[in-house]
This record gives C-alpha cells, sequence and structure tokens, in this order.
C-alpha cells in the first residue's frame, strides 16, 4: 500500500516538473530514463533530445544517421553491410540502447557477420576461415569498415616484385591462388597479346628483373640470339616469322609484289634473296636466269614473254595473243629459230611466206612472192587457191586436172593470163587454123577429142543425109575465122558433081536431096514434071536447050 502511495507521488511529482519550466525537461527525461547508454554514447546521455524527438518516434533513426553519418552514406548509396538491407529497418530493431555502459549494442561476431553484404565480398582463399582469421584483415581499435580493400594493402610483405609492379595486385593474382597469375591477367588486353608459342613462355622471359614497364615488343629484342642471319636480313623478324613456329616460316610471298608460282614455290629463299637482299631482290627473271639463257643474251632479257615459272622448257608465249600474226597448221610446231633469227624477237620478223620459204618456191620467183595465195600453212603442197572463186576463169573438166604451170607460164600470175582456148592449144590444132580460133565452138573441156558442135540448131544449114559424115573442112575452104561466109548454095560445093554442066541451072535441090545425090526427088506424075520444067524453062535456060526440052516434054 506503502510502495503504492510512493510511486503515485513520484508520478505526481513528475507531472508537475514536466508542466513547469523548459529548463527542467532533460532533468526529468532523465530521471525516467529506463536504463544507462553504453560508453560511446554517455557524454549524450543527458541530452535526450540527441537520440529522441518528442511523440516521434519515426524519427529516431534519422537522428542516429545525423551523427553516424557513414551509415546514412551506406543507407543512401546502398551499399555496405547497412546499406544491402532488402528493407530498411529502425536503428532500434537491431541497435537497442539504455542497457548499461559494457552493452554491445551491435550483436554481430565472426560467424553471424554476412561478409557477402559488406564492400568486400569473401572468395576464393579469403572465404576459407582455416586460412584467414578476420584479425588478419581488421586491425585492432580500428572499425571494421575501415579495413582496407586493395590487396597491396594486406600483401605488400609477399610482393616479390618489390613494387616495380604497382600496387594493382588482382591485375595478376586471383584469391584462390596467389601463386596463379595466368588464370586471372589477360595478356590479350594489353598492347602485345600473346599468341602461339609466346603464350606458353613464363613472365620472366620476357619480363626478366621484374621488368614490366617499357617492355618492347619486336622480335629482334628477344630473339636476337636465334637469329641465323646475323643480322644481315634486318630486324624484322616477323615479316617471315610468326609466333607458331621460329623455324617455319609464314610469310605470305603471293601478297608481295612478287607471287611466287610453279617451280618458284619451291626454291629456297636464300636462292633469290642474295644476302642482305630481301628489300632490293631483283624481280625481273634474267637477273637470277642469266646463266640459264640459251639464247646468250640474242633474244633480249624478258624471259616471261616465253618461258613460264611451271616449266622453263615450256614455252608458254601466245603468239596469237601477243602478235599480229596468230601461228596455224605447221606453224604451230617449227621452232621458234626458224622464223626468228639473230635479234628479230626485237625487231620486226617479216610475216610474208616468201622471206621464210623463197627456198622452198620451186616455181623459182615466176609466180609472184604471194605464196599465201595458193599454198596455206596447214601443207605447202595442198593449194589453198579456188580458181573458181577467185577468178573469172572456172575450171571444168580437164582442166581441174592440168598442173598450173601448164597455163600460167612465166610471170602470168601477175599478167593477165588469156582465157581463150587458142592461147593454150595452138599445138593442138589439128586443123591448122582452117576452122578458126574458137575451139569452144566445137570442142568442151570434158574431152577435147570430143567434140559437140550442134549445126541444125547453131546454124541455119540442117546437115541431113549425106552431110552428116562430110568432113567440115569439105565445106569449110576458108578459115572460120574471116569475115567470108560459107555458102548453103549446093552447086558451090556440088558444081563438080553437076553431070547437067549447069543445063538446068544451079539449083540441085529442086531434083535432088541430101540423102541420096543420085536419085531425083518423087514428084506427083508427068504433068507436075512438066510444070516443073516449063517452070525452069520459063525460068531462062539456054536457048538451045530450052527448045529441045519443049518439043521432048510436048
Amino acid at each position: 500500500m506503502l510502495a503504492s502511495r510512493n510511486y503515485l507521488s513520484l508520478l505526481l511529482l513528475s507531472t508537475l516538473m514536466l508542466m513547469a519550466a523548459p529548463a527542467w525537461a532533460d532533468n526529468v527525461e532523465t530521471v525516467l530514463m529506463p536504463g544507462q547508454v553504453i560508453e560511446g554514447h554517455a557524454k549524450w546521455e543527458e541530452n535526450c533530445a540527441k537520440c529522441h524527438k518528442r511523440f516521434d518516434k519515426a524519427a529516431q533513426s534519422t537522428l542516429c544517421q545525423d551523427c553516424h553519418k557513414d551509415i546514412r552514406k551506406d543507407v543512401q548509396q546502398k551499399q555496405g553491410s547497412h546499406g544491402r538491407f532488402k528493407d530498411q529497418r529502425d536503428c532500434k530493431e537491431c541497435h537497442t540502447e539504455h542497457k548499461g555502459r559494457a552493452e554491445n549494442i551491435a550483436q554481430i561476431t565472426d560467424l553471424t557477420f554476412d561478409h557477402a553484404r559488406a564492400d568486400f565480398p569473401l572468395k576464393g582463399a579469403h572465404a576459407d576461415a582455416n586460412k584467414v582469421e578476420c584479425k588478419a584483415c581488421h586491425k585492432p581499435k580500428a572499425k571494421y569498415r575501415d579495413a582496407p580493400s586493395d590487396c597491396y594493402a594486406c600483401h605488400k610483405k609477399d610482393d616479390k616484385h618489390k613494387g616495380n609492379l604497382g600496387s594493382a595486385c588482382a591485375d595478376c593474382h586471383t584469391e584462390r591462388n596467389w601463386k596463379d597469375t595466368a588464370s586471372k591477367f589477360d595478356h590479350d588486353k594489353t598492347r602485345y597479346p600473346l599468341r602461339g608459342k609466346h603464350a606458353a613462355v613464363k613472365c620472366d622471359d620476357c619480363h626478366a628483373n621484374e621488368r614490366y614497364k617499357n617492355i618492347p615488343m619486336d622480335c629482334y629484342s628477344c630473339h636476337k640470339k636465334d637469329d641465323k642471319h646475323k643480322g644481315q636480313e634486318g630486324t624484322k623478324c616477323e615479316e617471315c616469322h610468326d609466333d607458331r613456329s621460329w623455324k617455319k616460316s609464314p610469310f605470305d610471298h603471293n601478297k608481295s609484289r612478287f607471287p611466287l608460282m610453279g617451280k618458284h614455290e619451291k626454291v629456297e629463299c636464300k636462292k633469290c634473296h642474295l644476302t642482305p637482299a630481301f628489300k632490293d631482290a631483283p624481280m625481273d627473271c634474267y637477273a637470277c636466269h642469266k646463266k640459264d639463257d640459251a639464247h646468250k643474251g640474242a633474244y633480249g632479257q624478258k624471259c616471261e614473254q616465253c618461258h613460264g615459272e611451271w616449266d622453263w622448257k615450256t614455252i608458254t608465249f601466245d603468239h596469237e595473243l601477243h602478235t599480229k600474226y596468230p601461228l596455224r597448221g605447221r606453224h604451230l610446231t617449227t621452232r621458234c629459230e626458224s622464223c626468228h633469227k639473230g635479234h628479230l624477237y626485237k625487231d620486226k620478223t617479216p610475216a610474208d611466206c616468201f622471206a621464210c620459204h623463197k627456198k622452198d618456191d620451186k616455181h623459182k620467183g615466176q609466180f609472184t612472192e604471194k605464196c599465201e595465195s595458193c599454198h596455206t600453212e596447214r601443207d605447202w603442197k595442198v593449194l589453198l587457191f579456188e580458181h573458181d572463186h577467185d577468178t573469172k576463169y572456172p575450171l571444168r573438166g580437164r582442166h581441174r586436172t592440168t598442173t598450173c604451170g601448164s597455163c600460167h607460164t612465166g610471170h602470168l600470175y601477175k599478167q593477165n593470163t588469156p582465157t581463150a582456148c587458142y592461147a593454150c592449144h595452138r599445138k593442138d590444132d589439128v586443123h591448122r587454123q582452117r576452122l578458126g580460133t574458137g575451139c569452144a565452138d566445137c570442142h568442151n573441156t570434158r574431152d577435147w577429142k570430143i567434140w559437140d558442135f550442134d549445126h541444125d540448131q547453131r546454124t541455119n544449114f540442117k546437115l541431113d543425109g549425106g552431110h552428116k559424115g562430110v568432113e567440115c573442112y569439105a565445106c569449110h575452104k576458108d578459115k572460120m575465122d574471116t569475115k567470108v561466109k560459107t555458102s548453103t548454095v549446093c552447086v558451090s560445093c556440088h558444081k563438080k558433081d553437076d553431070k547437067h554442066e549447069g543445063s538446068y541451072g544451079v539449083q540441085c535441090e529442086r531434083c535432088h536431096d541430101a540423102s541420096i545425090w543420085k536419085s531425083i526427088k518423087p514428084g506427083t506424075g508427068a504433068l507436075s514434071h512438066r510444070q516443073e520444067v516449063c517452070k525452069w524453062v520459063s525460068g531462062g535456060g539456054p536457048l538451045r536447050l530450052r527448045v529441045h526440052v519443049v518439043l521432048i516434054v510436048s
């Protein structure tokens, strides 16, 4: 009962004090404080407003961060242990105050703290508690958050490079194994990526004496001792060698100004690249193959015009593409020197046939020098000349098998060869020109002895009866090529046969015909005969015969 009265009295007293002047407020709150604060907050123990705001519990966390600015920064930037909470909490949920000076209000141990929420998550060997203790990184009297996160701060004593490579250990080393550098450092991200055999080379081979800065990147700096050329071929090893194999050259000669073709692919470099001549190696054939020149320089120095890289003895010169004289027929298998003599590769080689074939000319120059008019490259003995197409005198019959020289004598290929038969066949004229020189009127080219003159169709004097077997010049007394025309009157040929001695006139055909000379043409009786006789008499016969005939007829 007494205790209750004392409590009520104390409560009343407290209420009165709160209603008193504001200067007394802190003292009253101190009186009502549930317990002492921790040693770190002791200096603010009498100033409750430092951590509390009247009638506003939510403001307490803000007041905490006013003092613990580093925590506020973590929360705002979502870093550190406090900034990585999924759901933000009030400070008092984890850090309960007023439990005494020695109370640990941050009840976090090595076992309960989640280092993954810190700015330095533990990985590799750092996560193995058997290898690394917290105190190895977190020094006494130092805040956990102030523990250094860079490797060099902890591993300076382990630096075998003595600081020559700087303090960025993580560029080469990992948390899994300090000695394992290859799995961490990516040399490809440097200005000198490791390729081929370089990928398996120890770092010390290039980075001697822990030298990692200003390392030369040219081959010769490291491989000078391997240079079998003794510096004679320059110091740019990469032009012929690469990092895959030092002994095997990957140099692609086809990308140079002189691609290697044919036999050149298997030739040793030193055969052409005379020391020191990788830069100034000549690219003309003659510079290397002068000793192989069987022509002794007679055909110039441009070997590539006729020879190729595949086979020196095989001629590649395309006469058809590179000259104005394409090779045809027998010329394809003719040796070059047969036409090209002396320096005629340089000078103009004559392209006319006679220049080369003069010795083969059986005509002895009589038929001009234009051999191609009759001969071809296929065969010298086969004639190309087509008389039917190339002249105005087509060859027919026996003329086809007649030798050219039979008609073309002397230089008649140049001059106009006569086309008249008599010009060539005068010696064959058995008529002795009695029938003229128009041989073609009776003869043809099939056979000289066969003649086909059709007297019935080509003249006005039909040959019938006894006339058929009569020789031509029995009637044609004069030469046929004269202006004198052969008479068609019977008496001109039969005057010597006229037994009437002209008594009956010269019109023999009135009584006679060509069938039988000795027979009289059959009439139509005596009257018709008298009439014929009278016609003859009245026509004017000799006077002495006229009276005699009239008497007989009458």
